[in-house]
């Protein structure tokens, strides 16, 4: 039995240093399609390049040439459409953002011409259940307020 393991063993050791030392081909056939291979292109192919496992950058430079894969492409389509969908709920934000900018200003220029009429008089809740008139000083910084709440606002 102990005979038997040391012999696996030694079997697989020697098929690994022997596949790990095995040359690799890369070259594109005549329809264009890249082929790699453990035996030697055929004659007259331009173009070969042998492949060393060792060197990752000759591999990855003729992999950009290589016609990506159907997963590569999903991948791509994914991405494409995630970006699409945070373009499209960014400008719905800035969208939202503009109709509540354009509102704001609509409510502060009718407060304003409502301040500035002097037609009515402006009661506001006073916190203990009871309203107040609004006069004199107060209703100059309430004025003053909404002005430069429309200043922001009304760009």
């Amino acid at each position: 039995m102990k005979n038997a393991l040391v012999f696996a063993l030694g079997i697989a050791s020697t098929v690994a240093v022997v596949s790990a030392h095995a040359q690799s081909y890369q070259w594109r056939d005549s329809s264009g399609r890249l082929v790699i291979s453990d035996r030697p292109p055929p004659a007259g192919v331009r173009d070969a390049r042998p492949l060393n496992p060792a060197t990752p950058a000759a591999s990855s430079a003729t992999e950009s040439n290589a016609p990506r894969t159907i997963a590569e492409q999903n991948m791509e389509f994914r991405k494409r459409q995630q970006e699409a969908r945070e373009t499209a709920d960014k400008q719905a934000k800035d969208a939202a953002a503009a109709a509540q900018k354009r509102e704001n200003c609509e409510r502060a220029r009718n407060q304003l011409a409502t301040l500035e009429s002097g037609n009515h008089r402006l009661v506001v809740p006073d916190g203990k259940g009871g309203e107040t008139f609004v006069e004199g000083a107060v209703k100059d910084s309430e004025m003053e307020r909404t002005r430069n709440i429309i200043a922001e606002s009304c760009n």
